[in-house]
C-alpha cells in the first residue's frame, strides 16, 4: 500500500450533506485518512488537484464485460432480434482467450472514464477469466456467470442443464467471493425470466438468501419480453420474479421500463434495486424508464452503461447526462437535477451493491476509490457549479487519475495495471476471430 496526497482540489464528497471541500485529501493503507483545506503530511505520491474535481469513483450497476468485443457488431436491432441474431451466437463463440481480452478492454475503458466499481453479468462459459482480470487490474467488481437453462433459438453453447448451471455458479463464488480484501465478489446472474426455468430461479433465490449473495438479472426491458413472460407464467414480470423470491435489497434488476402500478409498489415494498441504463434503452428502442416516479416512490435506483454491444460505450458521464435529460423531457426541467443524478452514479450505486459502508462517498475511514477530473477545459469552463459541470459538461477524457482501494490504476491518463496498446491490439485480433467463429454477418 502507498500513501497518496491529492492537493488543491475541489473535493465533491457525496456525503450525507453533499459537502464540497476546497483543499486536500490524504489516502493511507487503502483508506481515506483525512480531508481538509490544507493537509501537512508526507506521502509516497502527490497528485495535483488544481483545477480539478476530486470525487468518489463511479459505480456502475449493470455491465456486460464479455460483450466489449461486440462493439458495433450488433447495431440497429430490437432486443429479441439483437439477442438471437447477434449476441447469443457471439457469446457462444467466446473462448477463454477472447473473454479475457473483452474483460481487459472493458475495464480499461471503465478506469479511463472514472468507473472504479461495477456489477457485471458475463456469459455462460469462461467467467473465471473475468475474475482473473478483475484481480490483476486492481478493479473492484461483483461478477456473475450468466445462467440460461431454457429458451428458443439458444445456441447449444449457451443452453445449460439446471443443476450444472447452479453448480458452476456456486463453484465460482466459492473460489472468488471476497478475494483481494473484498474487492472482488461473486453473485448469481440468471439472464432473465425467459432464459431461466422456474426451478433455476427458485433455487437461486433460496441460495442467495442462505449465503448472503446478490442476484443480478434483467427485467421488463422490452414489451415483447414482458408479453412472453406473462404468456408463459400468467404473471407480469416483476410479480413472477417476486413470487419466486427474486426481490429485495440484495437483488439488482436491470432496466425495469415496462411496469404497471402494482409492480412499482412491489419494488417499493421489497426495496429491490433498479439499474437504469438510459443509453442502452434508447439505442435498442426499448422505452423510457419512469425514473422520476421510481425515486418518488423510494425505489432504489442506480446507473449502468449496459454492454458495449448496445450502447456502444461504457461511459458514466454519458449515462448521467442522458438520464437527467430524458426525465426532464418527460416531466419538466426541474426533475432529476444534477446533484441527484450524481448520487445515482456514486453512493446510490454503492448502496445497491451493499458497498455503501466502504465506497461511494469520500469520507474518512472509507476505502479510497477516488477519481480526479480536470475541469479546466474549453467544454467545461467556467465552472460556476462543480456538480452541474460534472453531470452536464464533463467527458471521460477529463479523468486524469483513478485510484481504487488506495492504489493508483491510472495517472495522467496512463493506465498502470494494463498495457493499453497491447489490449487494443489483442481486442482487434480476438474480435475478428470471434465473429468468424460465430458466423454472424456484421
Amino acid at each position: 500500500m502507498t500513501s497518496i496526497l491529492i492537493k488543491n482540489g475541489t473535493i465533491v464528497t457525496m456525503d450525507q450533506k453533499s459537502s464540497v471541500v476546497h483543499g486536500d485529501l490524504l489516502i493511507r493503507d487503502g483508506r481515506i485518512a483525512s480531508i481538509g483545506r490544507k493537509i501537512d503530511a508526507d506521502a509516497d505520491e502527490t497528485v495535483d488537484g488544481n483545477g480539478c474535481a476530486v470525487l468518489p469513483g463511479f459505480v456502475q450497476t449493470h455491465i456486460h464485460l464479455c460483450q466489449t468485443l461486440f462493439r458495433s457488431a450488433a447495431d440497429d436491432l430490437s432486443l429479441i432480434d439483437w439477442l438471437k441474431k447477434r449476441i447469443w451466437p457471439m457469446e457462444a463463440a467466446h473462448s477463454a482467450s477472447s473473454i479475457r481480452v473483452a474483460a481487459q478492454l472493458g475495464i480499461a475503458e471503465l478506469i479511463k472514464g472514472g468507473t472504479t466499481c461495477a456489477l457485471t453479468m458475463e456469459t455462460v462459459r469462461h467467467t473465471e477469466e473475468v475474475f482473473r482480470v478483475v484481480e490483476e487490474t486492481g478493479f473492484r467488481a461483483t461478477v456473475g456467470k450468466c445462467m440460461m437453462d431454457k429458451g428458443e433459438n439458444v445456441p447449444p453453447g449457451l443452453l445449460e442443464e439446471t443443476q450444472q448451471s447452479i453448480k458452476e455458479s456456486l463453484d465460482l463464488i466459492r473460489d472468488w467471493h471476497g478475494k483481494s480484501g473484498g474487492r472482488i465478489r461473486g453473485c448469481f446472474a440468471p439472464r432473465f425470466a425467459i432464459s431461466c426455468s422456474h426451478e433455476l430461479l427458485s433455487q437461486v433465490s433460496e441460495l442467495a438468501r442462505a449465503h448472503g449473495l446478490m442476484i443480478h438479472t434483467h427485467a421488463s426491458e422490452n414489451k415483447d419480453e414482458c408479453e412472453k413472460v406473462e404468456g408463459e407464467t400468467g404473471r407480469r414480470n416483476i410479480a413472477y420474479l417476486n413470487s419466486l423470491g427474486i426481490s429485495g435489497s440484495h437483488v439488482v434488476l436491470a432496466h425495469c421500463i415496462h411496469l404497471d402500478a402494482e409492480e412499482m409498489e412491489t419494488l417499493t415494498q421489497t426495496k429491490t434495486n433498479v439499474a437504469h441504463c438510459p443509453s442502452s434503452n434508447l439505442k435498442l428502442g426499448s422505452g423510457l424508464a419512469r425514473i422520476a416516479e421510481m425515486l418518488a416512490r423510494r425505489i432504489p435506483v442506480s446507473l449502468g452503461a449496459d454492454g458495449a454491444a448496445c450502447n456502444n460505450r461504457l461511459d458514466m458521464f454519458t449515462e448521467m447526462r442522458t438520464a437527467a435529460l430524458l426525465q426532464k423531457l418527460a416531466h419538466g426541467p426541474e426533475v432529476l437535477p444534477a446533484a441527484r443524478v450524481l448520487r445515482l452514479a456514486t453512493i446510490d450505486g454503492a448502496r445497491a451493491l451493499g458497498f455503501e459502508g466502504e465506497i461511494g462517498s469520500l469520507e474518512v475511514g472509507k476505502r479510497a476509490d477516488v477519481i480526479v477530473v480536470d475541469l479546466n477545459n474549453a467544454h467545461a469552463v467556467p465552472v460556476n457549479d462543480v456538480v452541474s459541470t460534472l453531470v452536464y459538461s464533463a467527458q471521460p477524457s477529463d479523468v486524469q487519475t483513478t485510484i481504487i482501494d488506495g492504489e493508483l490504476v491510472m495517472r495522467d491518463r496512463k493506465l498502470l495495471t494494463l498495457n493499453e496498446e497491447s489490449v487494443i491490439d489483442d481486442a482487434n485480433r480476438e474480435a475478428k476471430s470471434l465473429i468468424d467463429r460465430a458466423g454472424v454477418s456484421v
